[in-house]
């Protein structure tokens, strides 16, 4: 009788990639805390909605070995015009054993071959981004802290700033399409219900929207973004409208080269707490007008 030996498990390497869906929200948020980030299970859902979500399960039953989502934009008859790669995660005990590597390999050369690609990195993801081919075109400087108003609430420049309605919504798809530089439907028609607050800048005249930003809840802080303006005063008085509507820590992600928002930022109690590198792949940089986008609506999603 021919004895057969043990049975070699596969290679982590090996492990099948398989799509993640808003049911792994726990297993995403779970993968989080144990890398030390947030659970952010509000953020989990906008994007596994949004977007499409890639996963390996650890090999011992116990979760997700490692994550990542896809969030596209813009469509061709070749496809999405720009995707964005976030949430790169990879559980402690099966860090530095290539999953990383295996999961964005597979995504940017298999899922998305041929698509132009961006996401923000941090400095310990930049060399393996670097290897697949992403290069730096500009950094987001990570800002957080309890905004401290003016003496009496402020308006600055010329803007109109209120909240928004249910007629606005066309407005601010035509101008995020326009500034961002490819079409976002998918992802902007679902602030509404994501965000705690959406409001817009507008002349004020009311014929043409300058403007607009959102405010949404990350456990015990208030992100904004994204936030659009035409201008560092729209930029301004946007974000003092939303600040006025919480008592929560405030965070947001803002491009360095908007210096005066970010000193202004600065001197309203924010601190500097961390930079990401913003990474493009097939792709000179991002598209659209970068002097109008202040803040994304999550790094995750570009």
């Amino acid at each position: 009788m021919i004895q057969s030996g043990p049975v070699t498990p596969p290679h982590i390497t090996d492990l099948p990639i398989r799509a993640l869906t808003v049911d792994d929200l726990h297993r995403c948020a779970d993968l989080s805390e144990d890398r030390g980030w947030l659970r952010e299970d509000h953020k989990w859902r906008l994007l596994l909605a949004a977007g499409t979500g890639y996963g390996i399960d650890a090999p011992d039953g116990q979760g997700l070995a490692a994550s990542c989502v896809v969030t596209r934009y813009g469509t061709t008859h070749a496809g999405p015009e720009l995707a964005a790669i976030g949430m790169v995660l990879v559980a402690d005990r099966f860090a530095r054993q290539g999953l990383g590597r295996r999961l964005m390999t597979h995504v940017c050369n298999d899922v998305l071959k041929g698509v132009p690609l961006t996401l923000h990195a941090t400095p310990y993801g930049r060399p393996l981004y670097e290897e697949l081919g992403f290069e730096t075109t500009g950094r987001a400087e990570m800002l957080m802290g309890t905004f401290t108003h003016e003496g009496t609430p402020g308006t600055y420049g010329t803007a109109r700033v209120r909240p928004a309605n249910a007629e606005d919504l066309p407005r601010i798809l035509r101008l995020d399409a326009e500034i961002f530089g490819t079409d976002r439907t998918h992802m902007i028609t679902r602030l509404p219900a994501f965000a705690d607050r959406l409001v817009v800048a507008e002349e004020p005249s009311g014929s043409e929207l300058t403007g607009y930003a959102a405010a949404w809840p990350n456990l015990d802080t208030q992100v904004i973004g994204p936030l659009i303006a035409q201008d560092t005063a729209t930029a301004q008085s946007l974000v003092t409208a939303l600040a006025r509507g919480t008592d929560r820590v405030l965070r947001t992600d803002v491009d360095v080269r908007h210096e005066e928002l970010l000193a202004w930022l600065k001197d309203r109690g924010l601190a500097s707490v961390a930079f990401n590198t913003v990474m493009t792949r097939d792709i000179p940089g991002l598209p659209g007008d970068w002097t109008r986008r202040w803040a994304p609506l999550t790094v995750a999603a570009g």
